[in-house]
């Protein structure tokens, strides 16, 4: 049997590739047309990527790569959550919470929807797997595109996080981009919604609301959260948030288990794009990782998001 290379070099997403046509083709039942589409290439490259998945002996009576696994646990996860789209990556036992896999998955499909002639807007969250996603995705000219921030970049300090992945998406790309012009956390009601009636609030939030793509991150919420490490959230409003059933934050809004967004004194002040319900544009989240299993899962309850990019842990868990 073929040895797999080494996971993450340009070999393995190659192999990648043909499992997930072979896959597609032998296990699923697709033509080699839906097959090109699914996968964003061309009906030839479909073609040669099948007959890889048999000349590298990746198919024999089942998928004989670690990726075939995976798109079974992501049919299952699509199936269960309703998704509109899934994909789970291989999981490292001695790192099951590496971030390569997810961002190489992440820059994969933002990857596609950059290779539309027509203009797309692409919205983004904030958080590390954003990040590195940014930093796997080829420098592309896509001028005809354009990229929004969901939120605001401002600490609590008035400086920058260094976890906003716009600026840098934008410069990769050469589009033009629109940062969020509001702080993550506006002092009161009444201050936000003066915020909000300004055209430049206006027109970022209305580009958010009819975003081709939107990537966002999932926060955890105990104390690791990243809006209690980053200040937003003191010890004792987490504890407040907790007693009424916060498991998570999706671009600061914050949730309970049943995936409801919380009527609360601290999402009244939260400055960023609204979480649209029940989604019907494409709004994926990249995630994984033990800590933050409960939010995971809350958001694909309450269809908080449509797609998932995910570790294999993670869906095993979510699955159990």
């Amino acid at each position: 049997m073929t040895q797999p290379p080494t996971r993450f070099t340009p070999e393995a997403t190659r192999l990648d590739d043909a499992a997930r046509a072979g896959w597609l083709y032998y296990v699923a039942g697709n033509t080699q047309d839906e097959i090109a589409r699914k996968l964003g290439v061309s009906r030839q490259s479909a073609q040669r990527l099948v007959a890889m998945a048999v000349s590298e002996r990746l198919i024999k009576v089942r998928l004989d790569h670690p990726i075939g696994r995976c798109m079974d646990l992501a049919a299952r996860l699509s199936e269960r959550y309703g998704l509109a789209g899934c994909e789970v990556v291989p999981s490292d036992p001695e790192a099951p919470d590496l971030l390569t896999g997810l961002a190489i998955a992440a820059a994969a499909l933002l990857e596609r929807v950059l290779k539309s002639p027509e203009r797309r807007v692409i919205s983004l969250g904030t958080g590390r797997n954003l990040r590195a996603m940014v930093e796997q995705l080829p420098r592309m000219s896509c001028p005809q595109h354009v990229v929004v921030s969901r939120l605001g970049n401002m600490m609590e300090d008035g400086s920058a996080t260094a976890y906003n992945a716009t600026i840098r998406l934008a410069d990769r790309i050469g589009a033009p981009h629109y940062p969020y012009p509001l702080p993550v956390l506006a002092p009161d009601p009444q201050a936000l919604a003066a915020m909000q009636a300004q055209k430049g609030a206006r027109n970022t939030i209305s580009l958010c609301e009819n975003a081709d793509l939107s990537l966002v991150g999932v926060g955890q919420m105990d104390p690791t959260a990243p809006l209690h490490v980053d200040g937003f959230l003191s010890a004792a409003e987490l504890d407040e948030l907790a007693r009424a059933g916060a498991v998570g934050e999706i671009t600061s809004w914050v949730y309970d288990g049943a995936g409801r967004v919380l009527d609360c004194a601290f999402n009244r002040r939260v400055a960023s794009a609204p979480l649209p319900a029940a989604p019907e544009r494409p709004v994926w989240a990249v995630a994984s990782g033990q800590t933050k299993l409960p939010a995971i899962r809350a958001a694909l309850i309450g269809r908080l998001v449509n797609g998932l990019i995910t570790s294999e842990a993670t869906a095993e868990r979510l699955l159990a």
